[in-house]
């Protein structure tokens, strides 16, 4: 057990049974009279759900260790994600909810890390932003002011806002989190 003071983001603790990873951890140090105090936001690993909780300087939490596994990510059967180790050829099924702003970038033949508590996948490890090349877009305006964007399907059939000088085949860099264009890869 480990004192509220050293929680720090991207921890994985267990309180009341559940399991949650820390997404933001801050200590303030308290002064005088006043004692330390930990504000920290958790997103439950089984729910998704997200809370905000404040612990006292005296309170404990366990840490737990994950067990981290490479995985091929198959196909969607229905709302379950197929995810295989590539040495074992296992099978595990993810629910959609868990993959949250991801699931729409997962392609088949995708190698992600998901995480294993007990023998049981618990959590996947999503980049910030993903690479996809542009299907359709319409020709540039021939306009000088570069803030002003048109739309892009991607290949997987999202639909974005690009800059002008975006065209067909051009690779761009989209944030999972927003699901907005980022910049060109080159």
């Amino acid at each position: 057990m480990k004192p509220a003071a050293d929680m720090r983001t991207g921890m994985v603790i267990r309180l009341d049974g559940d399991l949650y990873r820390v997404t933001h951890a801050d200590y303030q140090a308290g002064g005088g009279k006043m004692h330390g105090v930990t504000h920290a936001k958790l997103r439950n690993m089984r729910s998704g759900g997200v809370t905000e909780r404040r612990f006292r300087q005296d309170e404990r939490f366990e840490e737990i260790e994950l067990d981290r596994q490479m995985m091929e990510f198959l196909y969607f059967e229905g709302d379950l994600c197929v995810f295989m180790h590539p040495q074992t050829y296992e099978q595990v099924n993810l629910s959609k909810e868990r993959l949250g702003n991801f699931a729409p970038f997962l392609q088949p033949n995708q190698t992600l890390q998901v995480d294993f508590f007990e023998g049981e996948a618990v959590d996947i490890q999503c980049p910030a932003s993903v690479e996809l090349r542009v299907e359709s877009t319409p020709e540039a305006l021939h306009i000088q002011n570069s803030s002003v964007l048109k739309a892009a399907t991607l290949e997987n059939g999202m639909e974005v806002q690009v800059p002008q000088f975006i065209k067909p085949g051009d690779l761009v860099r989209i944030d999972v989190e927003t699901g907005k264009y980022h910049e060109r890869v080159h």
